[in-house]
């Protein structure tokens, strides 16, 4: 089998890449979605609701296993610490496949294996089980079911000045 080239080259821009179709489904889903300032976190983004949030951690592979894929699910080659995140969020980019794995499946792991040919692999129940996730992130404030794409309200503020300030 001829190896396959990412269309993405790098492993930084490919995680940012990642990073953007995870947000695009999000929003798809109709769920708010955050991404918090900086890149010091143990998660990636916030989704969801008030008293509804849930932190996600987005990892992305291309190692390609003799029968799957190898995902690594850790931070500087070590696992997470228990409560870095809520869900993890693996895409494998050749099969253009997400699973969405809540932090409990892999506490304590450096990775995972993940076999879209296998229906009985121990994470192919979280194959675009996006489901999940819109559990956790609940109900919108009108505790109604959102509308995919659609935007509830949009507000904003704005501060008046005396003339005499100066900035």
């Amino acid at each position: 089998m001829k190896k396959r080239i990412p269309k993405v080259i790098g492993k930084k821009l490919r995680g940012e890449w990642t990073e953007m179709r995870f947000m695009v489904r999000v929003a798809e889903l109709g769920l708010p979605i955050s991404k918090p300032w900086g890149d010091s976190r143990s998660f990636d983004f916030v989704v969801g609701w008030p008293r509804h949030f849930v932190a996600v951690q987005v990892k992305s592979t291309i190692f390609e296993l003799e029968e799957g894929w190898m995902c690594g699910v850790g931070s500087c080659g070590k696992p997470y610490p228990p409560g870095s995140f809520d869900f993890l969020a693996a895409y494998i980019v050749f099969e253009d496949a997400w699973y969405i794995i809540p932090e409990d499946e892999i506490l304590g792991m450096k990775s995972v294996s993940l076999h879209t040919n296998n229906s009985h692999s121990k994470y192919e129940k979280y194959r675009e089980n996006w489901e999940l996730l819109q559990r956790a992130a609940g109900k919108n404030p009108a505790g109604k079911d959102p509308e995919p794409g659609h935007i509830d309200d949009i507000q904003g503020c704005a501060e008046e000045f005396s003339a005499g300030w100066v900035g």
